[in-house]
């Protein structure tokens, strides 16, 4: 009761205060007078060294992602000159640590807590690349929605997700947390993350079951070369514009509270110092009016960069490019006052910044009451409810990609008599179903594809053997003869492979990305027993799959789905959900064809297509051009025909609108469900332009038999890009529409755009 009486008390006295600091460069994230007002007013009784600490985050205990800081943070945080601590767990952890915040502070300003919740924080859902496979945005924001639900209950009021990278080479490891290569989609699903973590409007996040979002990582970290995680980024303004800006334009724009820098360089300026991004782009472009923090340790890392002598300038160049918080690193607490009084910063630029963090923390209700989050009965009652256990599984099943199905080997429906071999290091694994943003996930309580087969199986006359065959990641054949043995007393083989959660991820790329250690081998030898294999995959990345695609029967990527992850796929092989998700992400031939995607430039001699082998053309000696399997790629246990599409018009004047429309009939034996796809191309304009791009998409219930048509609206907007004198917008003349299931099974029709 008594620390209520001393916030209450503060609220009064700032209630009255004048603000006695200069406003300008800071645009008010509500636009809230009464927040704004309340913000100066805070602002205006604090000394420097407790702004800085607002601009300081610490890590608690914990999961630790980066170079260990030795930081004793107690003395600060009692002291309050610490803005923000992440890693701290349960309610009961937070509140010590809020209480020790708020008994001796001068000011008694609450921390604000936050965790890596990238895709769920007790109940874990499929890992995004995974999820975006769904292309399912209502589920998207709900698997969001829920993660912010469990999380808020734990005390936890701000989440570093999601991160809107775009991504197109499998050897990062990171492409598992986001959305695939393609920027339209990519953008929907940001603002489906944001709006599911935030609520609909910034009102929402004063209910305590939202959190804060981040959107990482500003700008292009995807792009990293050699797909060696934290290297060097070398793109164009034009590329930045076109391809990595509109996701986080789009989490803007939905409302996203915070924004974090990445660790790579652009042109030569690590991100964590760039003017050009924080403040020419996002704070005075885009008017973003949240606040940014850096991804962990990233300001001390200008130092090895090359573009800092030393930590403190280092800070100087961070705070002055528009970067408003410190992870971890302790730089500006220890630097950024001195560098204050040598005039090298202004204290107005320390000012603005601290107003965004405090304007968060008057949003999120914790100056009403900095302990509104830590409820012990609700944490108990909302973590792993029964309903959230079903969603995770529901979107599993909507986030499987089955790549191939000779002779229809999946479904196993329960009606048969057989006996199934199950081979394979992930057979039987749950401590990598979660991938390796598990947050607070129990790896060893998350369901193997063995639990999932048994229960779905039980009391039927199939029957399961099992052999695991081989280590998940080091090579070695002592399990062979065993596998061989179980595999050839079986009527048909289902070999569970993949990746070790470790292998991929932050800091986990590959160079080599076929299945690790000697399951390709193992693959070979049950190959030779001749029985059918169905080969079911639970990796964090696209793989080199060229041998499996040409000798298994059947390939079933499942990625890695989360606490339900063997519940989700069992339900797919037996046929009780049929699989409609579509790659969001090309699977190369080899990794020699890295980066890989599908909106690519042609080039000034294309390879034709009826003429693969043609000679002085851009092409490869040793394998296709062509992915192994394309953007938007993905079967199902019943086939859809494709009407020829129509066009309303030939002719789209900048007022007007087309209609494109196709039918698709359900010509197989199963119900299921259809994502069609639209994409557009420029054929001829002032700077050259992809073969073709999303432009949207619709995915269709359709039952066995009949038929649904598709239609889809086109308008001027939809045809905008960055023009020769770097303006957005169009240019009249042809453009191609085609439509498919896949980014290359296409049909095509044209018209042309007129002033």
């Amino acid at each position: 009761m008594k620390r209520k009486i001393l916030i209450s008390a503060l609220i009064l006295s700032i209630a009255g205060s004048g603000c006695t600091t200069s406003k300008s460069e800071w645009h008010s994230y509500s636009g809230d007078k009464t927040i704004e007002h309340k913000v100066d007013s805070v602002l205006s009784l604090m000394t420097l060294e407790e702004k800085i600490g607002q601009m300081t985050q610490f890590s608690s205990h914990g999961d630790i992602t980066g170079p260990i800081v030795n930081e004793d943070i107690e003395p600060y945080l009692k002291k309050g000159l610490i803005g923000s601590i992440f890693n701290a767990v349960t309610v009961e952890g937070i509140r010590k640590l809020q209480e020790q915040a708020l008994a001796e502070s001068r000011l008694k300003i609450p921390v604000l807590f936050g965790y890596d919740v990238v895709h769920g924080f007790k109940t874990i859902f499929p890992m995004p690349l995974a999820e975006s496979c769904s292309w399912d945005l209502y589920q998207i924001k709900k698997s969001a929605a829920i993660a912010a639900e469990e999380a808020s209950a734990a005390g936890i009021a701000w989440t570093f997700a999601p991160m809107i990278d775009i991504v197109r080479d499998a050897r990062w490891g990171r492409v598992m947390e986001g959305a695939g290569e393609d920027t339209y989609l990519g953008a929907l699903i940001a603002e489906a993350k944001v709006k599911g973590f935030q609520g609909n409007h910034w009102k929402d996040l004063y209910n305590t079951n939202t959190i804060l979002a981040c959107a990482k990582h500003f700008c292009a970290y995807g792009a990293a070369e050699s797909g060696r995680d934290y290297n060097t980024v070398d793109v164009s303004d034009r590329t930045l514009r076109e391809v990595y800006f509109p996701p986080f334009k789009a989490a803007k724009d939905a409302g996203v509270a915070t924004f974090m820098t990445a660790f790579n360089e652009i042109s030569g300026i690590p991100c964590t110092a760039s003017k050009y991004l924080f403040r020419d782009v996002l704070k005075d472009e885009w008017q973003f009016n949240g606040f940014v923090v850096t991804d962990y340790t990233a300001i001390n890392e200008l130092v090895p960069h090359g573009v800092a002598q030393d930590e403190k300038q280092a800070a100087e160049l961070a705070v002055n490019a528009g970067v408003d918080m410190d992870m971890t690193g302790g730089v500006y607490l220890h630097n950024l006052k001195t560098l204050v009084e040598e005039g090298k910063v202004s204290e107005n630029t320390i000012d603005n910044a601290v107003r965004r963090i405090l304007e968060m923390k008057f949003i999120l209700g914790l100056f009403d009451d900095p302990y509104r989050y830590l409820d012990e009965k609700r944490e108990k009652e909302t973590i792993l409810k029964p309903e959230f256990l079903q969603a995770a599984r529901e979107i599993g099943n909507r986030s499987i990609v089955l790549l191939k199905n000779n002779n229809q080997f999946f479904p196993i429906t329960k009606d048969r008599q057989l006996t199934v071999a199950l081979i394979g290091p992930m057979v039987k694994n749950r401590t990598s179903m979660n991938g390796e943003w598990s947050a607070r996930g129990n790896k060893n309580e998350s369901a193997s594809l063995f639990d999932g087969l048994t229960e779905k199986y039980k009391n039927t006359d199939i029957k399961f053997l099992y052999a695991e065959g081989c280590d998940l990641k080091e090579p070695g054949t002592e399990g062979f003869a065993e596998a061989i043995n179980i595999a050839r007393k079986a009527d048909i083989i289902i070999a569970a492979m993949g990746e070790d959660y470790n292998w991929s991820g932050e800091a986990a790329s590959r160079s080599n990305i076929k299945l690790p250690g000697s399951q390709q081998k193992l693959l070979k030898e049950l190959k030779k027993t001749g029985k059918p294999i169905g080969l079911v995959l639970m990796n964090g990345r696209p793989l080199d799959l060229s041998w499996e695609d040409k000798n298994i029967d059947a390939i079933m990527e499942a990625w890695y789905l989360g606490t339900m992850a063997g519940h989700s796929i069992a339900d797919v092989i037996v046929g009780d959900y049929n699989p409609s998700a579509k790659l969001t992400m090309s699977f190369p031939r080899n990794a020699g064809q890295l980066p890989i995607y599908y909106n690519r430039k042609n080039t000034g001699r294309p390879l034709p297509e009826d003429n693969p082998k043609m000679d002085y053309r851009s092409s490869y000696l040793d394998v296709e051009n062509s992915p192994l399997y394309p953007f938007g790629y993905g079967l199902s246990y019943t086939t859809f025909q494709y009407s020829k599409p129509s066009i309303s018009s030939g002719i789209l004047t900048k007022n007007g609108e087309l209609k494109v429309s196709v039918t698709i009939t359900n010509t197989g034996n199963y119900d299921g469900e259809e994502i069609v796809q639209l994409y557009i191309q420029d054929v001829a304009a002032s700077v050259t332009r992809p073969i073709k791009e999303l432009k949207g998409f619709q995915k269709l219930n359709i039952k066995k038999g009949e038929s649904v048509t598709a239609d889809f609206i086109i308008r001027e907007k939809d045809l905008g890009f960055l023009r020769l004198n770097n303006t957005w917008g169009t240019e009249p003349g042809e453009y191609k529409v085609f439509v498919g299931n896949d980014s290359e099974n296409v049909q095509e029709l044209k018209f042309s755009l007129v002033e």
